[in-house]
């Protein structure tokens, strides 16, 4: 019996040879077996070794005759314990690689009957996104309400033909890797990718079906750089492809077409917004809170933590329900009958690409409320298919609202933030003039970034500079305290709008009598 206890070791000892195989068996070649082994009698110091691929013929009668003269036994029980051998070593690599294989397939949890059951019971909840929010912040996501709300559904769309994308934006240190994290943690280890470094080939190598209806998660997209391309590309066609030229067996040169199928989601995060604008223009910006009294919700979870009063157990069943919901979640069309009502406001930038996603978001809310919905089928087709409710395209308008309102801001997020801090700050201390030196020691903005801040601004038309009269000196002034209030505010009146004219158009109507 081939002893392989010592996976560097393996020992093959019989009543006239003692046989050991060096440093384990290749997986990779099954047309040879290439390994070093040292042979000699039981209990004797005569030792031979030697390297022997055991399925050349020729190689084995050389090494037969040699082992023979060397350690003075018979050719023939050389050869047959050098058959054996390589019976015994053939088929435990057969048994290494079946082990392999099952190893590496992907993970597909099955769902008990009482896991689906409260799955489904789950999503057929009248108020489902209340309830999922809430599920969320009981999994130990702090803070973000709308924030973890729109990224759950937009990993959620991973499963429609249509996905969505997000990027998490803020400055460094405040939590935009964390919460990406942790709400990817609700989505099932089988239908996600993380991705922390990867070369720029590497897409292309993917099975043909691998990354289908997959989520992609980039920790930072400063060191995915190499790969942003390939991913625009999967997020816009759905499908990527690579021309390399490849040699056959024979020798002969060829052209060969690597294609990668989609759709995928993708999410990353990253500090710097202008420099992945094409990104951007293809996903939603969610900007994180970095509000003080985020920071001591934060803390005081952090606290709790530490403290051990974190109950772990809750929080991993509120984790594994929103994973079940995942599961059972099935492949079906949703079909908007409202969507030819709809409208952007004006102030939105990037027209077409932000309505497409205003619609792809309102079908992902519909398509989450699947077990809510009448199943129909397409006479023509046959295919099945939900219908979207006004009630979706409400919930919708409340979620996307702040996501509108970046779309329409001439500011970066960063310099929107600073802005509405300065507009807090002069507004708690009754001024309306304001220094650099006073702003840097009262908001804590170190020098660099105010001049970059104050650069923007003053060329957007969001601050001038003024003189003082008594000192001569100059100081800037705020043009338009209400100008982002005011935003908001067309763009509220906008979705309101466009519900009013839902409410009473022909499709809801029509549905409204199905």
């Amino acid at each position: 019996m081939l002893d392989t206890s010592n996976p560097n070791n393996y020992e093959y000892i019989t009543k006239h040879l003692e046989i050991h195989i060096l440093g384990s068996v290749k997986l990779n070649k099954l047309e040879s077996l290439r390994i070093t082994l040292s042979i000699q009698k039981p209990k004797n110091h005569n030792i031979l070794r030697h390297t022997i691929d055991l399925y050349n013929d020729n190689q084995i009668e050389r090494f037969t005759r040699k082992v023979a003269e060397r350690l003075e036994i018979g050719t023939s029980v050389v050869r047959r314990t050098l058959q054996d051998v390589t019976k015994e070593l053939e088929n435990y690599r057969f048994l290494l690689i079946e082990k392999q294989q099952e190893a590496s397939k992907p993970y597909f949890k099955e769902l008990t009957g009482t896991e689906e059951r409260e799955a489904v019971k789950f999503l057929k909840r009248t108020d489902l996104l209340t309830k999922t929010n809430e599920l969320i912040g009981k999994s130990g996501v702090i803070g973000e309400q709308t924030n973890r709300l729109l990224m759950y559904l937009i990993f959620t769309s991973r499963k429609t033909n249509n996905p969505l994308h997000c990027i998490s934006l803020g400055s460094s240190g405040v939590g935009k890797t964390h919460l990406q994290s942790k709400v990817s943690e609700l989505m099932p280890e089988e239908d996600k990718i993380e991705i922390t470094v990867l070369s720029a080939n590497a897409f292309y190598y993917f099975n043909r079906t691998e990354l289908q209806h997959k989520l992609i998660l980039i920790e930072d997209l400063d060191g995915a750089e190499s790969v942003l391309y390939p991913l625009r590309e999967l997020q816009s066609k759905k499908r990527i492809t690579k021309t390399v030229v490849h040699k056959d067996a024979k020798g002969t040169t060829r052209t060969v077409h690597l294609t990668v199928e989609g759709p995928v989601s993708v999410a990353g995060c990253t500090t710097q917004e202008s420099v992945y604008e094409d990104n951007s223009n293809r996903s939603f910006l969610l900007y994180i809170d970095e509000s003080h009294e985020q920071d001591i919700r934060i803390m005081n979870y952090q606290r709790l933590i530490s403290a051990g009063k974190i109950n772990e157990d809750a929080e991993h069943k509120a984790r594994e329900l929103l994973k079940d919901v995942q599961r059972v979640l099935k492949p079906i069309k949703v079909i908007n009958p409202f969507a030819e009502y709809l409208g952007l406001p004006q102030s939105v930038f990037k027209p077409r690409r932000t309505n497409s996603h205003y619609l792809q978001f309102i079908e992902a809310i519909t398509f989450y409320k699947q077990y809510q919905r009448e199943h129909k089928t397409n006479e023509e087709t046959g295919e099945m298919y939900i219908e979207t409710t006004i009630e979706d395209i409400q919930e919708a308008n409340e979620l996307i609202i702040d996501v509108l309102l970046r779309k329409s801001d001439t500011l970066t997020g960063a310099c929107r933030n600073h802005l509405e801090n300065l507009k807090d700050y002069l507004s708690k201390n009754n001024q309306t003039t304001f220094t650099n030196t006073e702003i840097r020691r009262n908001l804590r903005v170190k020098e660099t970034t105010l001049r970059r801040y104050n650069k923007q601004l003053l060329e957007e038309g969001y601050i001038r500079r003024v003189k003082k009269a008594k000192t001569k000196s100059y100081c800037f002034e705020i043009i338009d305290i209400e100008e982002y209030t005011n935003l908001k505010e067309q763009i509220d009146n906008a979705l309101k709008a466009c519900l009013l004219r839902l409410s009473t158009s022909p499709s809801s109507h029509q549905v409204a009598t199905r």
